[in-house]
């Protein structure tokens, strides 16, 4: 292929997505970040790439990033074993502090760092910060889990000020009840809570799977609230996937148009997810 022939096909590119960049124009993506693509060097590197690229193009990415491995890590590192039931961690106030250390701190700012190096403004933050995020005690877990919560209420105004000066938040999802108490909450419960509150166009969450399988382990590129509160039922779904569905669901439930599940582990998942038709996971609607 000649030089001529291969700018005519990047032209062919820049016109097919056109459609996309004018329909998300101005609208909110809410991204919950995680798996691989928050611990590989060149997946970590191309989410920062998409994520600018989003913001020049019109849109007002908002990321929430989780960051479990990092915290096991330092847990066992200063000699503290982490502790789960059903998955969940146990947070004492040991725990908390070293939660808030690592995803206030050493994570955050590595994706702030990231997002800045590729040419964005990107501002790292808690949901103390502004008071963002009002946490609870988790509903029936208040003695057994410690600091876990949950999302009590959202206040969104800081958000909407750091989008006026075309910054891109990037949150930890630790925030404090109405007494001052820290709270560890789950990052995708975070992230479909924001999506709601923001009346966001869509809620992205990035995992280490294709999507939502079927019992044959098959793709299932759409589904409704109907199809997945089905394969709940079945058994098909659960386990760790179990926080994202319900996060997905709230959110369409709220009027968010779409919740995506997209596998993290593809090169540039978020344009693949937006800029085309095929995507890179299942997309649920209501």
């Amino acid at each position: 292929m000649n030089p001529i022939e291969k700018l005519g096909q990047k032209a062919e590119f820049l016109i097919e997505v056109l459609p996309y960049i004018r329909s998300f124009h101005g609208k909110t993506i809410v991204i919950k970040y995680g798996g691989s693509a928050m611990t590989e060097e060149h997946l970590k590197r191309q989410f920062a790439e998409d994520v600018v690229l989003m913001k020049f193009v019109g849109m007002h990415p908002i990321i929430v990033h989780g960051g479990g491995p990092q915290i096991s890590g330092m847990m066992k590192r200063l000699g503290k074993e982490p502790e789960f039931i059903k998955g969940v961690r146990v947070t004492d106030p040991e725990t908390m502090a070293i939660v808030e250390m690592v995803l206030g701190g050493s994570v955050n700012k590595e994706i702030v760092t990231l997002i800045n190096q590729m040419g964005g403004k990107g501002v790292g933050l808690t949901g103390k910060d502004g008071g963002l995020i009002r946490a609870k005690a988790l509903s029936g877990q208040e003695d057994s889990m410690g600091h876990v919560g949950e999302v009590a209420s959202i206040d969104a105004d800081i958000l909407r000020t750091l989008d006026e000066g075309r910054f891109i938040p990037v949150i930890s999802p630790i925030a404090a009840d109405a007494s001052g108490k820290s709270y560890n909450i789950n990052a995708d419960l975070v992230a479909g809570a924001l999506a709601s509150a923001l009346s966001a166009e869509k809620l992205l969450i990035l995992t280490d799977v294709r999507g939502i399988l079927d019992g044959n382990k098959q793709l299932l590129p759409s589904l409704s609230r109907t199809d997945v509160q089905g394969l709940i039922q079945e058994g098909v779904i659960g386990g760790g996937m179990l926080p994202k569905i319900e996060a997905a669901l709230s959110t369409v439930e709220s009027g968010v148009r779409k919740a995506h599940i997209i596998d993290g582990r593809v090169p540039h998942a978020l344009l693949l997810e937006i800029f085309t038709d095929q995507g890179v996971g299942t997309e649920i609607v209501a």
